[in-house]
Formats: C-alpha cells, sequence, structure tokens
C-alpha cells in the first residue's frame, strides 16, 4: 500500500503546466501540418496519422523513462557514453549506415529508418551531465574546462564527418548548458569566447563546400543563385503576405501552390506565419517560451546536481532548435536543416523530443526523495 501511495506522490509532483503546454503545441502542430501537406487537395492523411502515431508511442517511451530514476540511469555513464560514440561510427562504415540529405547518418531498418544522432541526443545528456557533475570541483582552470570538452570532442567531431553541421552546434549548446551551469569560471568563459571567435575562419575553412556556401548566402540573401537562398526568399514573401491575421487556414498561396520549399518540415513556420499571420507567429512563440521556462523551472528545483545538469541539457538542445528553426526561416540565422520540435513533420524527430521531454519530467518527478 505504501508503495501505491510514493507513485501517487510522484505523479503528484510532474510537471502538469509542462504537459499541457506540449499537448498545446503539438496539436497547433497536427492543424499547420494538415496544411503544408494539403490533405484539403488530397485528402491523403497518412503523414498527419505517422505524426500522431509516433506521438503516441512518444507518450508510451516517457512511460516507460518515469519508472526509471535518472540517478539510476547515470550511473551507467560510461556505458552510454560508449554507446553514443558507436552509433555514431556504425553510420560512418560504407554498407551500413545510409546516406539521407548528403549525410551518412542514417541506419536503415526496411521501411523505416534511424538517424542516430537523434538517439545519441538522449544517451549523450545523461552521459555528459554525470561527468561533469563528478569533475564540478575542478572548474577552476582552462585546463579542467579542455578536459570536459576532451570528452564531448569525438562526438562533435563523428557529426561533422557525417557531415551534419546542424546536429553537430545542437551538441555544441547542449555541451555549453551543461558546461555553464556547473559553474564554470567567468574568466575562463570570457577567454573559451575569445578564443571561439578568433577560431571562426579555421572552423569556416574546415567545414564542407555547401556548408560555407550555407554561410555565404547569409551574407548574400540578394543572391539566389547560391544555394538555400531561394527556399529564404520563398520563406520571407509567405511571411510578410501574411500580414496580421495570416490569409486563412488551407488558403496560403506560397504554402498550398508550393512555392514554399519543404514546408512540412524545415520551414513550416512560414507556414504558420503566411496563414496564421503574425498573431499565429506570437502565439506560437508564446507557446515555446513558456515550454522552455517550465524546463527551467525543474532544472532550478530538482534535488540534485545531476538533475539539474540534465534538465538544463535538454533545455539547451530545444532552445537551439527552436530559435535555430524560426531564425533561418526569417533570414535571421544560416539555414541549417534543424526542424521545429513537435511542429515540423518526422517520426524520429518526435520520437526523440519525446525521450528527452521524458528525462526533464523524470527530474520533476523526483524533486522530493520519495522513490518506488
Amino acid at each position: 500500500m505504501s508503495k501505491y501511495k510514493n507513485k501517487l506522490k510522484l505523479l503528484k509532483q510532474l510537471d502538469w503546466k509542462l504537459i499541457v503546454t506540449l499537448l498545446l503545441i503539438f496539436t497547433y502542430g497536427i492543424v499547420i501540418l494538415s496544411s503544408a501537406t494539403h490533405v484539403n487537395q488530397t485528402g491523403n492523411y497518412s503523414r498527419l496519422i505517422k505524426q500522431t502515431l509516433a506521438f503516441v508511442l512518444g507518450i508510451i517511451m516517457v512511460v516507460g523513462i518515469l519508472f526509471l530514476d535518472y540517478n539510476m540511469i547515470g550511473k551507467y555513464y560510461k556505458e552510454l557514453y560508449i554507446a553514443s560514440v558507436v552509433l555514431l561510427v556504425v553510420v560512418l562504415i560504407p554498407g551500413i549506415g545510409k546516406n539521407r540529405g548528403g549525410a551518412m547518418s542514417t541506419l536503415s531498418f526496411g521501411p523505416l529508418d534511424l538517424q542516430t544522432a537523434e538517439l545519441v541526443k538522449l544517451t549523450f545528456i545523461l552521459s555528459y551531465a554525470k561527468i561533469v557533475e563528478l569533475k564540478k570541483e575542478r572548474l577552476n582552470t582552462a585546463k579542467d574546462v579542455i578536459r570536459l570538452l576532451m570528452y564531448a570532442a569525438p562526438i562533435v567531431g563523428l557529426l561533422i564527418a557525417q557531415p551534419d553541421l546542424g546536429t553537430a552546434i545542437v551538441f555544441c549548446c547542449i555541451i555549453a548548458g551543461i558546461i555553464f551551469t556547473a559553474g564554470i569560471d567567468y574568466k575562463i568563459l570570457r577567454r573559451v569566447i575569445i578564443v571561439g571567435i578568433i577560431a571562426l575562419p579555421l572552423v569556416y575553412l574546415s567545414i564542407d563546400e555547401y556548408q560555407q556556401k550555407r554561410i555565404l548566402g547569409f551574407l548574400h540573401p540578394e543572391d539566389t543563385t547560391i544555394s538555400g537562398n531561394y527556399q529564404v526568399m520563398q520563406s520571407n514573401i509567405a511571411i510578410g503576405s501574411g500580414g496580421l491575421t495570416g490569409k486563412g487556414l488551407f488558403k496560403g498561396t506560397q504554402n498550398q501552390e508550393d512555392f514554399l520549399p519543404i514546408q512540412d518540415s524545415d520551414f513550416i513556420f512560414a507556414v504558420v506565419g503566411e496563414e496564421l499571420g503574425v498573431v499565429g507567429m506570437v502565439a506560437l512563440i508564446g507557446l515555446y517560451t513558456y515550454f522552455l521556462y517550465r524546463m527551467l523551472v525543474i532544472a532550478a528545483e530538482s534535488k540534485d546536481e545531476y538533475g539539474s545538469l540534465v534538465a538544463v541539457g535538454v533545455t539547451s538542445m530545444f532552445a537551439y532548435q527552436i530559435i535555430q528553426n524560426i531564425g533561418m526561416t526569417v533570414s535571421l540565422i544560416p539555414v541549417t536543416g534543424v526542424t521545429l520540435p513537435f511542429i515540423s513533420y518526422g517520426g524520429s524527430s518526435v520520437l526523440t523530443s519525446m525521450a528527452n521531454l521524458g528525462l526533464i519530467l523524470n527530474v520533476s518527478m523526483r524533486r522530493k526523495k520519495i522513490n518506488f
């Protein structure tokens, strides 16, 4: 009986405000996706059904994660770290990894594709947060920080090797968020930022040509001969034509007549702008802002350091993806293939986002020391 009471107490400690916000965002996404996939023209609901099924599977995954104490999972941080490296190496092996969108990033299982980097987001956050927690008291010198960065270097390096610069940047944000939260000395942080700025030309020269063109396109948005600029131009036209309240759902000409590229995924925010206008965009950004705020509250209220670092890692991941996707849609950030969480079409993206949300809720549920 006491075990049953403990379970109820844990469930009561869940952040229900975060859960309700998630449901609102996903519902918003299904409505926009129905327009982006032209169900009004084709009557084909297959992608909406797949998106919903992925979300339902994600809920089941979240429930499973909640039954495992995150501290118990953290004890296996070495194994999780090794698994992260192996998952990123295996896709680079010819004949095993599959090329998708110009990157060797996917394992194929018949009709199903698994982008291993999506799974690694989960395993890496759990392992790296524990590594940083164990070394938290030794973050007083630049050498200490470099040692922590060396643990992350193989992960980022393997992602660049695919090449998948967009996902590599996501991981850099996760790493930065976790180390910053652990209490890095501000003098060291300043030096790291200066070194990073100085190293930017070297980074530019080391990335692939198509990635360099994305940066050039951002610096010269008027040149439509540069790869990616046409998409951004069409996105800007769509958003600009939406005005304050939009043209109405299913009535966006850029979207419905397929001038807008990849409108069900990378540029789905432009569909929001064209059909629901500034009001629709502000509403979605407001939901995302509250979504991230609830995660930061969970990180602040965590009963231990490890829980805080895990929560911040997940929050950093979501924050970057949201800012990057919306930013590239409105020409504020160079284009990368980063999806808008719970809005863009993609089963892998939904499942990974749900799994990471499960980690956040796991930390939330165990804010007070109650165990099964």
